[in-house]
């Protein structure tokens, strides 16, 4: 390939899109984490932030300035190259899998039609699911790089619950791929706003179920936060990290956590498909309309987002036994019936 053969017009609208995305992930995870706080005050009856800035709307970036202002410590005992690529790694993980997630329809500026999705391969799910296990070195390296057998602890729990939900994650996914037949995320999406047929969580109720629990522990959200057990492991695998590795940590399951509220939302509950209405008898609508689809997804994910939260703060965690007996013989079992069920109703209805 010269230079010449090169679309710049493309290699810009992507590079643009990159931007934008990455900017709006680290924006919806900065304030995700002042929703918590106040989804926790409504539920604890008391107020919750108000300090800083008109209804504590500026809290977060207090707290990302008092993240950064603070002293970067590293021990002595630990190896600093990795104690460094831990959180890097975490927080890279955690901003690779945006990019085969489509936002929305297409949008037509300046004479060129723009896909709002950076990367339509198809091997989407594949790739999402290849990037979230990278997600698990930045735990391990960074509790073992700590030098510290608190630290360690929480890393070897956080990788072994992931490696453990994993499997029922993806054997629960499974079974949506044999009902859309393709790994392509912009697909599965085309498919659920076809007329005539419902969103995936009407044919796979069960494997959304189980996809929505395993997202709970993937994320490290409660009652799934073992790695973080204050009673236990004091601080969890970070607890040697300071100021913006710490942050960086932090920031990661925040967008974790948002990243699988949109796949959530794309798998199951048709993306930017707008309920109720069809986009096809509307097309002349245009960018209006590819607008409007971005908005309905950021809704189901904001729902989502509430979900996880609510869940925090009214369920108590479970010890490590019960997650991972859960995990085995409870997740498993049913993610393999799942398929299996699916499979046979398949068949049954090519008869």
């Amino acid at each position: 390939m010269t230079l010449l053969s090169i679309d710049w017009f493309l290699l810009i609208e992507k590079l643009i899109l990159i931007a934008v995305i990455i900017f709006a992930s680290l924006g919806i995870a900065l304030y995700t984490t002042f929703a918590e706080r106040k989804v926790a005050a409504i539920l604890q009856d008391r107020p919750g932030p108000n300090r800083a800035g008109p209804f504590g709307l500026f809290q977060p970036f207090a707290d990302g300035l008092k993240l950064i202002m603070k002293e970067e410590i590293i021990p002595n005992s630990s190896n600093k190259f990795l104690f460094v690529l831990g959180p890097t790694l975490a927080m890279i993980a955690a901003l690779m899998t945006c990019a085969v997630i489509p936002w929305g329809d297409k949008i037509v500026a300046f004479g060129r039609t723009i896909a709002l999705q950076i990367a339509d391969i198809n091997i989407g799910i594949l790739y999402v699911f290849g990037v979230v296990s990278l997600g698990v070195y930045g735990i391990m390296i960074g509790g073992w790089a700590s030098n510290n057998k608190f630290s360690l602890l929480a890393a070897l729990r956080g990788a072994s619950q992931a490696i453990s939900y994993e499997l029922a994650m993806g054997i629960s996914l499974i079974a949506l791929l044999m009902i859309t037949g393709t790994l392509q995320l912009g697909e599965i999406v085309k498919q659920q706003m076809q007329p005539n047929h419902f969103w995936n969580v009407v044919y796979q109720p069960l494997g959304f179920l189980l996809f929505l629990i395993c997202a709970f522990a993937e994320c490290n959200r409660t009652p799934f936060d073992l790695p973080e057990a204050e009673n236990e492991l004091n601080f969890g695998y970070h607890q040697e990290y300071s100021s913006m590795k710490l942050g960086f940590y932090l920031f990661a399951e925040y967008i974790n956590m948002f990243i699988s509220s949109v796949i959530m939302a794309t798998l199951f509950f048709g993306g930017y498909d707008i309920p109720f209405f069809d986009e096809a008898k509307h097309a002349d609508w245009g960018n209006w309309l590819a607008l409007a689809g971005v908005i309905c997804l950021m809704i189901k994910v904001v729902l989502f987002i509430f979900f996880f939260m609510w869940v925090r703060w009214t369920i108590p965690r479970f010890r490590y036994d019960q997650l991972m007996k859960l995990g085995w013989k409870t997740m498993l079992p049913l993610a393999l019936l799942n398929m299996l069920i699916t499979g046979a109703v398949i068949l049954w209805l090519k008869k």
